[in-house]
């Protein structure tokens, strides 16, 4: 009986190193990347990005769930702001707070207001990359 309790502590400390190392491991943001897409008008680009939140936008219903989005304030790379949308269908409610620092990874998509990341939760069995948002010392995805 003891031997179980054990395995079981083992694998559930095992599974959370694994999670501590996949966010030591995670890249850096790199604002240059979506400043690059938004000049070149592309879409569909992998981006991880900082800055603090300019606006809380509030929840609303989208075709894959309730989705919560916010307007950031790019840190570096170039003036832009751009929203970002969550799926708190997954995630679950992130609790954000205007002016604060927050790394975002998610989907670039372009328009000509300063375009949208999305896709910033785990990605299920889709072609799409995970993505996540981080505030506040935790990660939501």
């Amino acid at each position: 009986m003891r031997s179980t309790i054990f395995t079981k502590r083992n694998a559930a400390g095992i599974f959370l190193l694994g999670l501590l190392g996949l966010c030591a491991c995670s890249p850096k943001p790199d604002d240059a990347v979506l400043c690059s897409a938004y000049k070149d008008e592309a879409s569909h680009v992998e981006v991880i990005v900082d800055g603090s939140i300019a606006r809380i936008l509030g929840t609303q219903e989208g075709r894959s769930g309730e989705h919560e989005g916010f307007l950031l304030r790019l840190a570096s790379g170039c003036a832009l702001t751009v929203r970002v949308e969550t799926n708190v269908s997954i995630t679950g409610s992130i609790p954000l707070r205007g002016g604060e620092r927050v790394t975002v990874k998610g989907e670039y998509e372009y328009y000509p207001e300063g375009g949208v990341v999305h896709w910033t939760h785990r990605a299920f069995g889709s072609h799409h990359a995970s993505g996540y948002v981080e505030a506040g010392d935790r990660l939501y995805w």
